[in-house]
This record gives C-alpha cells, structure tokens and sequence, in this order.
C-alpha cells in the first residue's frame, strides 16, 4: 500500500511547473570533508537545532543564519553517523507543526470566495516553494537513506502528503475550494473575465495532490450538466435552429479552450460529452423536426456542415439525421411526382432537386455512402408513387432536348444534361412506358427530320443500351437501320425517276419502315390528290421490283409536305403534314368550306380533322380565317 502511495506521490511531482521541477532537482555539490567532527549526543542536537531553525527560516520566509552549504554538510554528517531515521522522523515533525498551523488561516468566515482562493493559492505557492528549498538543504537525507527505503515517500512526496492531509482534505477548506473554483468557472461561462491563472495554479494543485477526480471533477461535470440542461430547453425554444447550432459550436470550443487553459487534460473527454449530451443528444429530434427542411429548403450549405459535424459527435446523431434527411427527400419528391399541376416542369424540378441533394451530400455530409444511398432509395421510393406518368414525362423531355431548335447551345451542355436524365431514369420501374414514349418521339424526330444532332440520338441510345440492355435497345436501333436505308433506296429512286418517260413536277421521298421496329400506327384511308396517287404508284413499282414479295402499307399520318402559296404579301413556303396538306390543296379550287365539305372531299376521320383544322385556323400563324373566330372547331 505504501508503495502504491509513493508511486502516486512520485507522479504527482510530475505535474508541477517546470520552474518548480527545475527548483526539486537543483543538485548542490558535495564537497568531501576528510575531518569530519565526532558524534556525541551534544553535536547531533546542536547540528539538529541548526537545521530546525533553517526550516523554520524557511517557512516563515526570513533569512537563514547559515551558510547553505554548511547546512548540507551537517546533513551529510549526521546521516554518515547513522541517525538518518531520527534526522527524518524530525524533519518530518517540523514540516507537519508548520502545515498544521496553516489551516487557521483558511477558518475566517468573513472572507470572499475569490479572496478565499487567492489566500489558498499563496499558501500552495509557499509550500511548494518551502519544500523545494527544504529538500535542497536535506538532498543528502533524499538520495540516500529515503531512496533506500521505498516503502518511505520522498522529502518533496512528504511535502504534497501533509498538505493532502492537514489543508486540502480538511471538509470545509476542500468544500470552500472547489465551490470558489466552480463559481468562477460559472462566472466566464456567463461572459465575464476571470482570472485563468488562479485557476490553473489551483487545479493543478488539486491534480498533484491526487484529490482533483474526487473532489473536483465529479461536482464541476454535475454542474456542467446542471447548466447546460437548462440553457439547451431554453435556447430550443428562444432560438432559431442555425442560430442555435452556432451556439452549441461555440459552447463546444469554449469548453475545449479551458481545458487547454486550466482544467486537467483529462477532464476533456467527459466534458466536452457533456456538453454534447445535454446541447445536442437531448435535443436532436427537435432540431431535425424543426430545422432540418428550412435548412435544406434554403440551401444552407454552413449550417448543413456545422449539423453533420456536430450530430456525428453525438451516439445515434448520424442515424437519426440519416433517417430525417431521407423522409425530407421522399416529401419533396413526392409533392412534385403527385401534382398534376407540376406536370409540365416535373423532370427539371426533378433534376434540379437531384442536383442539389447531390451537392449536399458532397459539401455538407463529407461524401457519406450511407447517405448517398439513403438518397437514392429516396428517389426510388418517391418517383414510383405515381405509376407510369414520371417515365412519360422523361420521355417527353428527352424529345425536347434531342428535338432540332432546343436552346442548349453546346453538344457537351446536351451530353451533360443527357448524363442527368439517366441518373433519373434509373430510378424508374416502368421502363417499358419510357420506351413505349421515347420510341413515338424518336420515329417522329427521325420521319419529319426534327432531330438535333445525330451524335446526340446516338449518344442516347448508347446510354440506354448500357442501362438496359441490347434486347431494350434493339428496335430502336432498327429505326436508324431504317432511315439509312432509305436514303440509299431514295438515291436510287431518284435516278429511275430521271429515266421516265414523264418526270413529274412533285418531288416524292419514302421511308421505308420495317413495321416490327417502329410503333404501331392506325391505319387511315385518306383521299389522296390524284398526282399522288399516281407517284405512289411509280415508287411500288418501282421498290417491288427490288424487293419481290414484300408489303407496302401507306401510313398518311406520318406523311409531310412543302407547298408553295401566294398571299397578298408575296410568296411563302409552308411545312405542314399531309393531312394540312389535303385542306390546304382545296382551297386551290374555292375560296371558302365548310368544315362537312372538307371532311368528305379528304376522308380524313373527325377528331383528326378538327385536330389539323384547329391547327391551320386557331394557332399563332393562321394560314386560314374561320367563321366565328374562336379557338373550337365546330360542325
């Protein structure tokens, strides 16, 4: 036990200042005197008397008589005659008379606390310096009779055991202590200025004198609870939640800053967990229920930081942001996915969205896995509530991309747009319906020659090859099969038409389409102007000649046209579909029709009719004039 004891008093020592250690372990020379004075109980009082009144001088700070180096050597004498133990056991008497009388001074009830702690301070100051200045003179004594018996504590281990003992474990001295210290550490965490100083030198003292745990730590965290409980319910209620996560961050190095100051190194980690607990632990649902969507909202990239940071501090913090962040998502998404309204600008909102959670995941939430997969379940989840309207709206949006006249000015800008798209996309259950959409769009881009750029196309459906598959891929990749054949079929056409006996004075392409790839269209009889029947004709002959044993089947509704018109204003070309086409040619031959009129000489079905007629007459460029104006068509 009395090693343990040691042991801990030798540490202790460890933890005083450095101009105090240097002080403990000055070396005074020993000088070997060869006449060395007999011993007789006379010499050894006479020699004790010496040195007990040197100690005295030293405690009660007045000079000492004697030469230091006298004193050292009467030391060595009278441990070289053996009377170590005696030397020691009085030495120790002294120094424990002298330490007894001190607590007096601490007994004034009148005193202020910081008064209190100043006295206590000085008188910790003293004995240290007493001691040191004691063991220099007995450093004999030290380094030989005491180093050999390890089961006795050092002169300076001596020192620190009698101050333990006889001050600092007093109840009242130690309770009065430890209450001043606390009320001052109370006091700078209200804002005001303490002296730090006095409050490292006192804590320090606590530490060396091994009491710091026990007396010191225990109620200064119970306090640290105690205040930080109350001002965290408070601040919840008072305060914002970017206003208040500031607040705990700086709380949280405030705290860090008096360790460094004052406090024991090893008062850190329970403190800072603490004030963690009390700040954060108690509060987080709270903060994320109250904060976390205007955070997000706002895009509030520093506080976002500052909450990952501190929630990661905290057990369960991240689960439960993980889990706020993920349901914040599902909302969003879903309020955009499930409102008909929103229809038109759903996917840019969408991509939008995706792209801002993306940013925050990089610069707010350091890269997370978890939550970059939390996000992407998210997207899964939200864009699938409502079934099949999201893949068509994808679809329809990659149409007015890949369509000539978009406004992305770059092929790199359309490519990028082109990667976000599929990122989307792959969220998506129905694929069929995209495929179902973005085929119809793509046969028209292709047939009325609208596409932007053929890279682009390609690019597309190189991405949805690599998504899906070749078997998703593979009839679209017959429509391009499709189109570059007829290009040749036409080159060919065009030199048997030079060939004919009477070339006529309309210009016919064809696109031949392998009916499996493209999407299904239903058939309609039109009736087609003389002169076009008569090309088509000329091209069948022509194409089975070629091909025998194939099928022609006409499709009038994917058919366009260019023709040539006078209007008051001069001459103007118009691009129009066939059905445009078939109204258009007959009002080559009257100046007005009826709606019945136009539908029995054209064939073309009711709601087409209206369809092409509202289209000629209602929209920003009339070509014709409708009686009564309005945007209905009626019989």
């Amino acid at each position: 036990m009395a090693e343990d004891v040691q042991h801990q008093q030798k540490s202790s020592f460890n933890g005083l200042s450095k101009s105090a250690k240097a002080g403990a372990s000055k070396k005074l020379v020993i000088k070997n005197f060869k006449d060395r004075p007999k011993l007789t109980d006379s010499y050894t009082e006479d020699t004790w008397l010496k040195l007990r009144d040197a100690v005295s001088a030293i405690q009660n700070s007045t000079s000492i008589q004697y030469n230091l180096e006298e004193l050292y050597q009467a030391v060595e004498n009278l441990c070289s005659y053996k009377v170590s133990p005696m030397l020691y056991k009085q030495l120790r008497q002294v120094c424990e008379e002298h330490v007894q009388a001190q607590i007096h001074q601490f007994r004034e009830e009148s005193l202020d606390s910081l008064s209190f702690l100043k006295r206590m301070n000085r008188c910790w100051q003293d004995h240290c310096r007493q001691t040191i200045m004691i063991r220099s003179i007995f450093l004999f004594l030290d380094r030989t009779y005491v180093l050999q018996n390890s089961l006795l504590p050092s002169i300076w281990d001596t020192g620190l055991e009698l101050f333990r003992t006889h001050i600092v474990s007093d109840a009242a001295v130690q309770s009065r202590t430890v209450q001043g210290i606390l009320e001052q550490v109370e006091r700078e965490r209200s804002g005001e200025t303490v002296d730090r100083s006095l409050l490292r030198s006192l804590l320090g003292m606590l530490s060396d004198l091994q009491v710091y745990k026990d007396s010191f730590e225990q109620r200064f965290l119970s306090e640290t609870t105690r205040l930080y409980a109350a001002e965290g319910q408070r601040l919840m209620q008072e305060r914002d939640v970017p206003e208040y996560l500031h607040h705990v961050a700086r709380r949280l190095e405030e705290e860090n800053d008096r360790v460094i100051s004052y406090l024991d190194q090893s008062t850190q980690k329970p403190l800072i967990a603490t004030v963690e607990k009390q700040l954060l632990g108690e509060h987080m649902t709270t903060i994320l229920q109250k904060g976390l969507r205007t955070l997000l909202d706002e895009n509030r990239v520093c506080e976002l930081t500052l909450l990952y940071e501190l929630f990661s501090k905290v057990k369960g913090g991240l689960t439960a942001l993980l889990q706020s962040w993920r349901e914040y998502i599902k909302s969003v998404g879903a309020e955009t996915v499930c409102s008909p309204e929103r229809d038109r600008e759903m996917v840019q909102e969408l991509l939008d969205f995706k792209d801002q959670m993306d940013s925050v995941t990089q610069s707010c939430f350091q890269r997370n896995e978890s939550f970059i997969n939390a996000m992407k379940e998210a997207f899964e989840n939200f864009i699938n509530q409502r079934p099949n309207k999201p893949a068509e709206l994808i679809a329809k949006y990659v149409d007015s991309k890949l369509r000539a006249g978009n406004k992305e000015a770059t092929e790199e800008e359309l490519e990028r747009i082109l990667d976000k798209i599929m990122i989307i996309f792959r969220f998506i259950h129905g694929k069929d319906v995209f495929e179902a959409f973005y085929k119809k769009d793509l046969a028209k881009r292709l047939l009325v020659g609208k596409s932007a750029s053929v890279d682009a196309e390609k690019s597309m459906l190189s991405k949805l090859k690599h998504e899906c598959g070749a078997a998703f891929t593979s009839k679209l990749e017959g429509m391009f099969k499709d189109m570059e054949l007829s290009k040749d079929i036409m080159i060919q056409f065009k030199q048997y038409m030079q060939n004919q006996t009477e070339p006529s004075n309309i210009e016919l392409t064809v696109n031949i389409l392998t009916m499996g790839y493209w999407p299904s269209y239903t058939p309609m009889d039109v009736h087609l102007p003389a002169e076009m029947v008569k090309l088509q004709e000329v091209f069948k002959l022509f194409y089975l000649g070629k091909h025998s044993g194939r099928k022609l089947q006409w499709q009038p509704t994917l058919g366009h046209a260019v023709l040539k018109t006078e209007f008051k204003e001069g001459k103007k070309e118009l691009q129009v579909s066939l059905f445009q086409t078939l109204v258009l040619l007959m009002f080559n031959e009257s100046d007005e029709c009826s709606v019945e009129e136009i539908r029995v000489a054209t064939g073309i079905e009711e709601g087409e009719l209206k369809r092409t007629l509202q289209s000629l007459a209602c929209g920003k460029a009339r070509v014709l004039n409708k009686t009564p104006r309005g945007k209905e068509v009626e019989d």
